[in-house]
């Protein structure tokens, strides 16, 4: 297996067990590690047996490895343009349906960190959810209520003068959402530490560092999951 571009791998460990699924007599080499940064032309792995077995496992290997490398090579690129901040990059639940698990294992070999796994195990409170009780402050009343003080619950607002509000209120949590920097760096001042904020809405590459520079804690990204290009990946022949 070889990489035909440039990129972060995640996932070699799956996409050879498809091999050992489908004929276990197949003899299995990783030559990296999930987290590696590879150039064009890096050998990923050996993979040595019959060649009806390897070619039956060869498309779905591939399929798997392609999706999660690239997952991982978007997350190192905003991971990478962030550095040197205090700014934290995060997934989202935004994610291909039946690959959540391996898709935010990808985001972690990527450098980036998980946000919630489901709804089991943080709250997040969003516009509808507000706008059923009424307002932000509200919603994360009645979360902490009915969570207690062991679950994570986290609320996003549109403008600053909800931020004072969901802080008495209980969240751990506020996400900005499609604030612009100027409006994060206020929002910073005014949580002065007391929460953790979190940057969220159309952020991209270009414009990840600004944010970053704003002094928020988090930065989540739905795009690494749903939107990132699969790393090209082949497997070739040789005898």
């Amino acid at each position: 297996m070889v990489a035909r571009q440039d990129g972060c791998i995640s996932g070699l460990a799956i996409a050879l067990r498809c091999f050992e699924l489908v004929d276990s007599h197949v003899e299995l080499g990783a030559l990296v590690r999930d987290g590696d940064t590879v150039s064009a032309g890096t050998q990923l792995a050996t993979i040595r047996g019959d060649a009806r077995s390897i070619l039956s496992a060869e498309r779905l290997a591939l399929n798997l490895l392609g999706q999660l490398s690239g997952v991982a090579t978007a997350t190192r690129m905003l991971v990478d343009r962030v550095r040197g901040t205090n700014a934290k990059i995060i997934d989202t639940r935004k994610t291909v349906p039946l690959l959540r698990e391996l898709q935010k294992m990808a985001v972690v070999a990527g450098g980036g960190a998980n946000h919630r796994m489901g709804l089991f195990d943080q709250v997040l409170i969003k516009d509808n959810h507000i706008q059923a009780v009424g307002s932000p402050a509200e919603a994360v009343r009645r979360a902490r209520t009915r969570v207690g003080e062991e679950i994570t619950v986290e609320v996003e607002i549109e403008r600053l003068e909800e931020l004072e509000e969901v802080i008495k209120a209980g969240a751990d949590i506020v996400m900005l959402d499609n604030m612009l920097p100027s409006a994060m760096r206020a929002a910073v001042e005014i949580a002065d530490g007391r929460v953790l904020l979190e940057a969220s809405g159309g952020i991209t590459l270009k414009t990840v560092r600004e944010v970053a520079e704003s002094g928020v804690d988090l930065i989540s990204i739905g795009g690494i999951t749903h939107s990132s290009p699969s790393l090209d990946v082949a497997l070739d022949f040789s005898t």
